[in-house]
């Protein structure tokens, strides 16, 4: 490597802890075409900003996003902030000329969406490009799963069926945070983790949901707000005595159509007791299934109908051959990876892509569509009514 990039993080919270890991690993495991350097990181108060900066390797911080964006020596902003600032942040960025990574949801509404996919097609003319990080995408075991759907081993395509289920807000004296406040998080489990699995299951068939029908709830309407000095990176920590209200779903659950017809069944929940990170994807077609759990990532269940009948069922694949999505980089055959690792490979194939001048994915455009599916979902369930999803 010789020519550097260098690299901005707006945000140093639970996302920045992941990406920044990613930032360092990256270089060290995988051979890239740019030097990521780990320029600055940004926060909203100096002193947190400052010794953030310190523990997760930048080189220095700032708490003014503005002034660092457009400054002559960033090539990329990385924008870890909650949801109500993706927005703002990266159409600035775009406009800068830096390349942008922004973490998923895109948007709170399908309106930033458009606006921020509007700005990153006006940047690729400039040779500026952007990407949404739908992390999950990067797991090897998914990846395979991607393979396998591509190469016709499942046939066509009849059933798709795919949970998010954790359990981090199922006590309801746990505190207020900002993802149970919709005018920063724009929706609750639904855009917090139901759109990952829309993502994957579209990245993984190749196909689209054109139509949902959908259901949200909130059972527990307000929360007791968080003690400041002891509030924690998802659901805080301490608590005081006064409440407030919460404005976002607790769980989604929806039917979708894609547009090959084929059948899928959607549920996103923080209130699943007992399951902490659990994404259950199985994709059932006319000549196998695929079955998929994050709390088992490194496996991928495959059924082949073509087998006898004696030898009936799924086969565990351990996905941690050299020959596997991007587990070659890494340890020996049979040495699994973990969460931090998808992060490290959404660093990987983003650098690679802004080094051949091609465009990362998925892109703004594939976030925006994901976007449409999750507003459409709340229409529906407000509406009771089918909803299509425009193109």
């Amino acid at each position: 490597m010789t020519d550097s990039l260098r690299v901005a993080m707006i945000g140093h919270a639970f996302m920045g802890n992941a990406h920044s890991h990613a930032w360092r690993t990256a270089p060290h495991f995988f051979d890239l075409p740019l030097r990521p350097e780990m320029a600055v990181v940004v926060g909203r108060d100096a002193d947190r900003a400052a010794e953030a900066a310190s523990r997760l390797g930048w080189a220095e911080s700032a708490d003014d996003w503005h002034s660092v964006v457009t400054r002559d020596d960033i090539d990329l902003v990385d924008i870890c902030t909650p949801g109500d600032t993706h927005a703002e942040i990266a159409i600035a960025a775009l406009a800068a000329g830096k390349h942008v990574l922004c973490e998923k949801p895109l948007a709170n509404t399908v309106a930033e969406a458009e606006q921020m996919t509007s700005a990153a097609a006006d940047a690729r003319s400039r040779g500026v490009h952007a990407m949404v990080g739908f992390t999950y995408r990067r797991v090897p075991a998914i990846g395979l799963a991607r393979q396998l759907v591509a190469d016709g081993r499942i046939g066509d395509i009849r059933h798709v069926r795919a949970q998010y289920l954790q359990d981090w807000i199922a006590d309801p004296e746990a505190p207020l945070s900002w993802r149970l406040d919709k005018s920063k998080a724009g929706s609750g489990a639904l855009g917090d983790i139901g759109a990952h699995v829309i993502d994957l299951t579209q990245h993984i068939t190749g196909d689209r949901i054109v139509e949902v029908s959908g259901r949200l709830e909130t059972f527990v309407k307000e929360r007791p707000y968080a003690a400041a000095s002891t509030a924690g990176t998802l659901g805080g920590g301490g608590t005081s005595t006064e409440r407030g209200p919460v404005t976002v779903d607790d769980a989604a659950s929806f039917l979708a159509t894609f547009a090959s017809g084929a059948m899928g069944v959607f549920e996103a929940t923080r209130f699943a007791t007992g399951r902490k990170n659990a994404i259950r994807i199985e994709i059932n077609g006319s000549k196998g299934s695929l079955a998929f759990d994050f709390e088992d990532m490194n496996v991928l269940e495959f059924f082949d109908a073509a087998n006898p009948a004696e030898e009936a069922g799924f086969r565990r694949i351990i996905v941690t051959e050299p020959g596997h999505p991007y587990v070659g980089a890494w340890w020996p055959a049979g040495h699994g990876l973990g969460y931090e690792h998808g992060f490290t490979h959404q660093v990987v194939d983003l650098v690679t892509a802004i080094g051949a001048g091609t465009d990362p994915s998925p892109t703004f455009a594939d976030g925006l569509q994901v976007q449409r599916v999750l507003a459409a979902v709340e229409t529906s369930s407000d509406t009771r009514t089918w909803q299509e999803i425009s193109s």
